[in-house]
């Protein structure tokens, strides 16, 4: 298939004519006046980049590992829900495209498609991401289910003990249109998005299902029923930082939630910084929101994290041509990150470090 989109953004205004209002909105939309979703593309442009002259970049090598495993580059499919509304596939094309491509993919507590059937089909990198129900048996066993399935971490949430007011879902009734489900819960009855009116479903989801009483005693408990590694995404604090170090996350995902969670809050790459300052190599520190191009990435890692993650811009790939759109994303976001080392003297991830961006 010959595909037209050059970048992401042109991805992003082809998958309008592939998606409903409903979907488009769902997908797209931030909290509120929907600040923080601006401010995390934003942040990016207010970062500068020194390029070093004179280097060998004849071979540029994006080659890395996270948490021991290894990644072609320092990327990741952030956790995102419901996929199958982008297309029929929806998480098992996106899982083949993250394998093929050699990079991570997160899957989603909602996810369309189970845990089991998206582990089966695809052998790249996986984590589980986890929302802790407030029937504590079921996280307990949505835990050893991604164990037995062969995720390599548990990346919990915790950005969200109540959903924040996405005012387009409101407007838009957001609901799963029939046909789809919650593919982790297909054997529990009661577990649906609800149509509510004039209320967005999974607001009202969240706020039947979703344990809003987690604190880090419960990163704790997580660690005591399944070998598994703990990674805390959601974190903006580097108190929160530290403070998830010693309740032993080996990794913490700099996240605002992509701009869907507290509006007003701090942009993703603005945190990140300070967090890394304050971890101080004792876990992994990645980053996801707003990445676009390649130089976000550049100065993503420039800034401290280990690795990135992406999300909306998968969904408009997957919307436009399934995994082939997929694929493409990764591929055009590793071809500007090579371009961008190479102009910025760096033929390793290695060789970039503060000194590059300011």
């Amino acid at each position: 298939m010959n595909l037209s989109p050059i970048n992401l953004f042109a991805y992003e205004q082809l998958a309008k004519e592939h998606l409903s209002q409903m979907v488009f909105d769902y997908y797209s939309s931030g909290a509120w006046d929907e600040i923080t979703l601006q401010d995390n593309r934003a942040a990016f442009a207010r970062v500068k980049l020194r390029p070093k002259m004179l280097v060998d970049v004849s071979e540029v090598n994006l080659n890395t590992k996270v948490l021991g495993e290894y990644l072609r580059l320092p990327l990741l499919i952030a956790p995102m829900a419901f996929q199958c509304l982008a297309h029929p596939e929806g998480e098992i094309a996106t899982a083949l495209a993250a394998e093929n491509a050699g990079v991570g993919m997160v899957l989603s507590t909602l996810a369309n498609k189970s845990l089991e059937e998206v582990a089966t089909v695809a052998n790249g990198l996986q984590w589980f991401q986890l929302y802790i129900h407030k029937d504590q048996g079921l996280t307990r066993a949505l835990v050893e289910r991604a164990y037995r399935a062969g995720y390599k971490a548990i990346c919990l949430t915790v950005d969200a003990p109540v959903l924040g007011k996405r005012e387009r879902d409101q407007l838009n009734q957001f609901t799963l249109p029939a046909g789809l489900q919650l593919g982790n819960f297909t054997h529990i009855s009661g577990l649906e998005i609800p149509q509510e009116q004039g209320e967005s479903g999974l607001l009202t989801y969240f706020s039947q299902q979703i344990n809003p009483a987690v604190t880090w005693k419960d990163l704790q408990w997580l660690q005591s029923i399944s070998p598994l590694p703990v990674v805390v995404k959601g974190i903006l604090r580097p108190e929160d930082a530290v403070l998830a170090v010693e309740y032993g996350a080996q990794a913490i995902v700099v996240s605002n939630h992509g701009g869907r969670q507290l509006d007003g809050a701090i942009a993703s790459l603005e945190a990140l910084a300070p967090i890394v300052a304050a971890v101080n190599g004792r876990a992994e520190v990645l980053l996801d929101g707003g990445i676009r191009r390649g130089t976000d990435i550049l100065k993503a890692l420039a800034l401290g994290a280990k690795a990135v993650l992406i999300g909306r811009p998968v969904l408009w790939g997957l919307a436009v041509a399934g995994k082939t759109g997929v694929s493409h994303i990764i591929s055009l976001l590793e071809d500007e990150l090579k371009v961008a080392m190479a102009l910025s003297g760096c033929p390793t991830l290695e060789d970039i470090d503060s000194s590059i961006a300011y």
